[in-house]
């Protein structure tokens, strides 16, 4: 097994913007290589110190020329070959023991990186990683504050290296990035000038270090700039577009009765998310309020669960004063929720003319049913065991009558700290015509960390078991465990 050969981009300089993936292999790696002239500083390796650590080996690769002035017997290009074939090879010892190599590259590796030379020669023979960094051109813009390109821009990147002609005919007019000034600043700055750009060009020194420099290039003297610079003319701002105003709506603004699913961000639907995140005022039963994440832009209004119809007046008179109101329920506002109360109050002459969308939620039914598999694979019904707006002698009458029917039952609210005698009930209702044995799924805070999920059957269902976070899912004569998973089959016996 040979070592893997990483090719990490720590970006423009700052080490915050080194990216998490490279410091974790910075951190990992049992080499690290790293490119330096003979004053044998490396700016990369400055950056990537915070995250190295004891005992790591280290490969200095020290340039043998730093100016296309040399003696080698193949000029500068001979002895830049020569010198990546050796740096490649102590690479590639590394490698062959099994020892992981990370090469350290400013801004990005591929991108006028010194470390393409050794991808080049070891790639094709070992494991081989490109980890991205933030480059110089996007940590300039950063610094300038100004956009690189937009809409159907293009932009040009240069190396300073160019014959000044080929520069100036290449500028264009849209954004162009400059690299590799230094020694060629002169050069540059006459190529922009002839190109009639010289006024949109920004210089940038070291960007995004403690060192970094920002000026007009105009005015840069050539005698003080380093490699590490570059010429930056960025996309036009333009005049500065107005301040953007609090929306005012010309009359009634909205009301959204939004469903939450049953618990959490990810039973959260997209649209759900939108009409939480455009709300002015949020309206709801406290604890479900409490799921959405605060945002002080936004008001609040928390009330108590049995003032339903208060509440979807309250929300409406808010919309009606301008304001886009969300109201929350647990899993779909239009089962045993607030759709229904506030589609009512709407209703009313007062509110006419206010807008009222429903936006769906994934019931608790749906949600306890998928945890244990599909026990709502026929027809089923959907059932609350709450007295609170309905007689109870009704409530009996729809139980007895969906067992009858051999219909699958969900049944919603089926107790509460001043309603404990209704699941017992029902439990002998069903009895009278299901089974013993028929399977129940008893589904307790889907989706929380203290969901718990219990199949049993009908005749050892126990009402003592069964409190207001809990869902029941009441099989019918098709029903069946198996497996683990509880389904009711699509197709009925004749």
């Amino acid at each position: 097994m040979t070592g893997t050969l990483y090719g990490v981009g720590l970006g423009p300089g700052d080490p915050e913007l080194v990216t998490v993936k490279a410091a974790r292999l910075l951190g990992e790696a049992g080499v690290i290589a790293y490119h330096s002239a003979r004053h044998g500083r490396s700016i990369a390796r400055s950056v990537a110190a915070p995250h190295l650590r004891e005992g790591q080996i280290e490969e200095a690769l020290v340039y043998p020329v730093t100016t296309e002035t040399t003696d080698h017997p193949g000029g500068y290009q001979g002895a830049l070959d020569e010198f990546y074939a050796s740096c490649a090879a102590r690479l590639a010892a590394h490698l062959d023991a099994g020892r992981d190599v990370v090469v350290l590259c400013e801004g990005d590796p591929l991108f006028y990186g010194s470390y393409m030379h050794l991808h080049k020669r070891l790639a094709g023979s070992y494991p081989t990683e490109v980890v991205p960094g933030v480059t110089s051109i996007s940590g300039a813009a950063a610094a300038l504050g100004r956009p690189l390109v937009e809409r159907d821009e293009t932009l040009t990147v240069l190396p300073g290296t160019l014959p000044a002609e080929e520069l100036a005919a290449r500028v264009g007019d849209g954004p162009v990035a400059i690299m590799k000034l230094g020694r060629t600043f002169t050069k540059v700055r006459a190529a922009l000038e002839e190109a009639g750009r010289l006024d949109d060009a920004w210089y940038v020194e070291r960007a995004t270090t403690a060192a970094q420099r920002l000026a007009p290039l105009r005015d840069v003297d050539p005698e003080s700039v380093p490699y590490f610079s570059l010429a930056l003319l960025p996309s036009p701002v333009g005049a500065p577009l107005p301040l953007p105003e609090r929306p005012r709506h010309e009359g009634p603004g909205e009301v959204a009765v939004v469903g939450l699913g049953p618990a959490g961000r990810p039973w959260l639907t997209p649209e759900a998310q939108d009409a939480l995140a455009t709300a002015d005022e949020l309206v709801g039963y406290g604890p479900y309020l409490d799921r959405v994440p605060p945002n002080p832009r936004q008001k609040r209004h928390a009330t108590d669960n049995r003032v339903e119809a208060e509440r979807a007046e309250h929300a409406l008179s808010l919309a009606l004063a301008g304001s886009r109101v969300a109201v929350v329920s647990s899993g779909d506002p239009g089962v045993f929720a607030m759709a229904s109360a506030v589609l009512e109050a709407a209703t009313q002459e007062r509110f006419a003319g206010v807008p009222v969308r429903v936006v769906p939620g994934l019931t608790a039914a749906h949600a306890v049913a998928a945890r244990v598999g599909a026990p709502l694979g026929h027809d089923y019904c959907v059932v609350s065991l709450s007295d609170q707006l309905k007689p109870w002698d009704v409530v009996a009458r729809r139980i007895s009558a969906a067992a009858a029917a051999d219909l699958v039952l969900a049944i919603y609210n089926p107790a509460s700290k001043t309603r404990t005698w209704q699941v017992g009930v029902a439990r002998d209702l069903l009895l009278e015509h299901r089974p013993a044995h028929t399977p129940v799924v008893v589904g307790r805070a889907v989706g929380t960390p203290q969901e718990t999920i219990v199949v049993t059957t009908l005749g050892d269902l126990d009402p003592a078991e069964v409190d207001m976070r809990c869902l029941l899912i009441i099989g019918s004569s098709t029903t069946r465990v198996a497996g683990g998973v509880v389904f009711t089959p699509r197709r009925y016996p004749a």
